[in-house]
């Protein structure tokens, strides 16, 4: 029987999210607890990285982590960043929270419609003289700039804030039925906070192929994995899960 289940993502801000409806429909407790969490690096150690933001003349934004932590930084740096500076973001939602920071105009935001880095790439060569400067985590590959490359555009690559194990207080209570995850660093996470962790009857649900991978290759018994041909999204997976555990 699950009853209690920790969705390692924040809190929705909607009150409209399918979370809520699980919740009502099958009287369990969600209960959203991140076991990572995203911080800016600090400007010293962005300047041992010897980059000059303002010798560039387009930012590349991969996701709004991106975008908060580079006005961040450039706000802590007093780096001010010129009005016709353009912006090349990988969906329009992205682009649209470029306005938190920036006066929003068409002729300087960009975005792609797939949600995939690759997408934006064609609009990239399209201004093919721009110098672009794209702002990353501590933890990435380098298959997007190797295509930038391979289309001879120039860029530059600085990290601006890392992944971090969201720590458990002492007194935080650990009673959950199931535990749902959204990337591997999740699952390390939960193991430096509880490095004798003992799975037992605890349910273990992943969205994503490399989330799964992470849960089987530390040993867990993985008891829900999303997205399928069935159930494209977790909520869907979710629902679907509790009805056949919780005999409804």
């Amino acid at each position: 029987m699950v009853k209690k289940i920790l969705i390692s993502q924040p809190k929705p801000t909607s009150e409209k999210s399918p979370y809520y409806d699980i919740e009502r429909r099958h009287d369990v407790e969600l209960v959203f607890r991140p076991f990572i969490k995203v911080e800016s690096i600090t400007p010293k150690e962005f300047r041992q990285q010897r980059i000059s933001i303002l010798d560039h003349t387009a930012i590349v934004f991969s996701s709004r982590h991106a975008i908060d932590h580079f006005f961040q930084l450039c706000k802590e740096m007093r780096v001010a960043i010129p009005e016709d500076m353009k912006y090349f973001c990988i969906t329009e939602t992205v682009a649209l929270y470029i306005q938190k920071y920036v006066q929003y105009r068409k002729r300087k935001v960009f975005f792609g419609s797939t949600g995939k880095l690759n997408d934006i790439i064609p609009l990239m060569v399209k201004h093919k003289n721009e110098k672009y400067f794209i702002p990353m985590s501590d933890v990435h590959n380098t298959e997007f700039s190797d295509l930038l490359d391979s289309k001879k555009l120039t860029h530059t690559e600085g990290v601006m804030y890392r992944t971090v194990s969201n720590e458990f207080g002492k007194d935080e209570p650990f009673d959950y039925d199931m535990l749902i995850f959204f990337s591997p660093s999740g699952i390390q996470s939960l193991l430096k906070n509880f490095p004798k962790f003992q799975q037992g009857d605890i349910a273990i649900g992943t969205f994503g192929p490399t989330t799964a991978k992470a849960v089987k290759e530390a040993g867990l018994r993985l008891d829900l994995e999303a997205p399928s041909a069935e159930y494209p999204s977790m909520t869907a997976a979710l629902e679907a899960y509790l009805k056949k555990v919780n005999g409804e």
